[in-house]
């Protein structure tokens, strides 16, 4: 994509900068704080973590392969806070309590290198802000012990209080994870397969999780108000018959530290991280086309676009909430994503001189 620098588009980027600077300013000096205005202003435009189309997009007025010299230096020298990016993004966050957490793990592949992102996000609306994330230096699934840290960060950062709970998929479930989760006292509900053994702690009889199930109809829930043993962990259990992503009914059992009766309605929340992961690539950054392997660098592109993404989700809610409703098609679901309308104005702001917007678009990058 050929994009032409122009004194507009450095009045744009400079709405941009200051409101960096309400975030970053203290620890950030103001040369970095630029860099990251004219990355995030070019990651709306081009929509794909290619370091030379980003290069091309950042309105510096300055030649392309200077931009992509001094975007590479960014990213292999300077140690970008990922804890700091994630207080930014939470500090976006229209609500900040009674969070439900969804946790979940993307991968790909480029050549010979695994990239593998375990994400904490805040479920809002239809999609995951993504809030906190680990890179995996492995391929295949996280262990107890680095889901257990990003819990700790997140506490660390924004404290237990603001927890309601936690979901996550069949992939994160462990005795240890367990026992860590009910010592802290973080409500979660996880799914677990139909096949684990439950042991009843009174009668010490031992039946398969699919078994306490059995003759659920499709759209049915059942809930055990008493606790069982799964792995020598104490939890309560709860269960659904429903549609999966391809249409085909599918039993869906859930464990819980306590209030089983919610844990149908709130699991339901955990698709959100998924609709984030799309944002993060096909439906609007395409970060699969970095061509990265250093991870630590990868890391500090990511949080980039994961404020981008946050940008572009608020500003697709409050245009279509306010402004233009988006189109639903005939089976109900949007004709786009929140993300991908909020991207069209942006950069119907940025690249258009004529275009009138209907709202501020910047003002949702602020947290005043």
């Amino acid at each position: 994509m050929k994009v032409t620098i122009t004194s507009r588009d450095c009045d744009k980027v400079n709405q941009i900068v200051p409101i960096m600077q309400e975030h970053l300013g203290p620890v950030m000096n103001l040369a970095r704080i630029k860099l990251l205005a004219f990355v995030l202003h070019a990651l709306c435009i081009v929509q794909t973590v290619s370091l030379h189309k980003i290069s091309s997009a950042m309105p510096t007025g300055v030649e392309r392969d200077s931009n992509l010299r001094r975007l590479q230096r960014f990213l292999a020298g300077y140690a970008l806070s990922l804890d700091l990016i994630a207080i930014v993004i939470f500090a976006l966050l229209p609500v900040k309590t009674g969070l439900v957490l969804s946790l979940d793990r993307t991968n790909w592949k480029f050549g010979d290198v695994n990239i593998n992102i375990l994400m904490l996000g805040v479920t809002y609306k239809g999609v995951a802000f993504p809030l906190l994330f680990t890179m995996l230096d492995k391929r295949g699934n996280s262990n107890w012990k680095e889901r257990t840290r990003l819990i700790d960060r997140f506490i660390r950062l924004f404290g237990a209080e603001c927890i309601d709970s936690l979901v996550a998929d069949r992939e994160f479930v462990g005795k240890q994870w367990v026992e860590y989760l009910n010592n802290r006292r973080i409500r979660y509900y996880l799914r677990i397969k139909q096949n684990f053994w439950l042991r009843n702690p009174k009668s010490s009889e031992d039946v398969r999780a699919w078994h306490l199930f059995h003759g659920l109809k499709l759209g049915q829930e059942r809930v055990y108000d008493k606790l069982f043993l799964l792995k020598g962990e104490y939890v309560y259990i709860a269960g659904a018959m429903l549609k999966n992503s391809d249409g085909v009914p599918e039993l869906q059992i859930l464990i819980c530290y306590n209030r089983p009766e919610a844990a149908v309605a709130t699991y339901r929340q955990r698709w959100q991280i998924e609709t984030c992961f799309r944002a993060m690539k096909s439906s609007g950054f395409n970060i699969e086309d970095t061509h990265l392997r250093d991870i630590d660098r990868i890391a500090r592109l990511t949080a980039m676009v994961c404020m981008a993404l946050v940008w572009a989700y608020l500003v697709g809610v409050h245009k279509d909430m306010n402004v233009k409703a988006i189109r639903i098609l005939k089976h109900g679901k949007r004709a786009k994503s929140l993300v991908k309308y909020g991207l069209e104005e942006i950069v119907n702001v940025l690249l258009r001189p004529l275009y009138k917007p209907k709202f501020d678009i910047f003002k949702f990058l602020s947290c005043t």
